[in-house]
């Protein structure tokens, strides 16, 4: 193993012993958190190392990056493609193609749009909706109150991004407003409708949404 590979596989080892650590503080299983590493930027040939250390998953900001990197790579056929950015409608014809999740749903016209591109390929994916949980007018993300909306939706949980704080009293509201609105959903969610997944917490604060419920933390830094 070159210098670069064995620094990626040391990164990926304590980024791990973290969230197994903070599984632990809070009492939960390990397993039940999985670990999305973010690889908006990186390189292929940085990407083809971390899949021969074990990852499987990648998540991706934007969408034509994400799929030039698809075709790259199509050669790696277990590889999953997350999508974890805003997507434009007129963007949903490339989503289509190779995304197998996409964690960031955030109005109805881009769902309609990314369904309709769907049915014509004969494909699906599975889909978060992105909740606006700090009310910050920079993010994307529908306020808590318009989410119902979506029930009809194959929508397997809801994502958010937190505040972007040091302040662990300004960033925990944000986890437990998505928790709290994912547990309400999940009471009313008819046939179909998980309602299981909370994607939540980055590289700066994934233990605290851990401590919350957090079953996906996106990783990047």
């Amino acid at each position: 193993m070159d210098a670069d590979a064995a620094s990626l596989a040391a990164n990926l080892q304590a980024i791990r012993a973290r969230i197994d650590a903070a599984c632990r503080a809070a009492g939960r299983d390990p397993g039940e958190v999985r670990l999305l590493p973010v690889s908006k930027t990186v390189a292929e040939a940085r990407l083809r190392q971390a899949y021969a250390l074990g990852v499987r998953e990648l998540g991706e900001n934007k969408v034509q990056e994400a799929m030039a990197k698809s075709e790259a790579m199509a050669d790696l056929e277990d590889l999953r493609w997350v999508l974890i950015g805003h997507l434009q409608t007129n963007k949903a014809k490339y989503a289509a193609r190779f995304a197998s999740e996409f964690q960031a749903l955030d109005s109805l016209r881009v769902a309609q749009a990314l369904d309709a591109r769907l049915q014509k390929l004969g494909r699906a994916i599975d889909v978060l909706v992105q909740v606006n949980t700090s009310g910050e007018a920079s993010k994307f993300g529908l306020p808590p109150e318009e989410v119902p909306a979506f029930s009809s939706l194959r929508v397997r949980g809801l994502m958010t991004l937190a505040l972007f704080s040091d302040d662990e009293a300004r960033v925990r509201p944000c986890f437990v407003r998505l928790r709290e609105l994912r547990d309400r959903l999940r009471q009313e969610a008819p046939d179909g409708i998980a309602m299981d997944e909370l994607s939540m917490g980055m590289s700066g604060d994934f233990e605290l949404a851990i401590a919350e419920g957090a079953t996906t933390v996106r990783v990047g830094t």
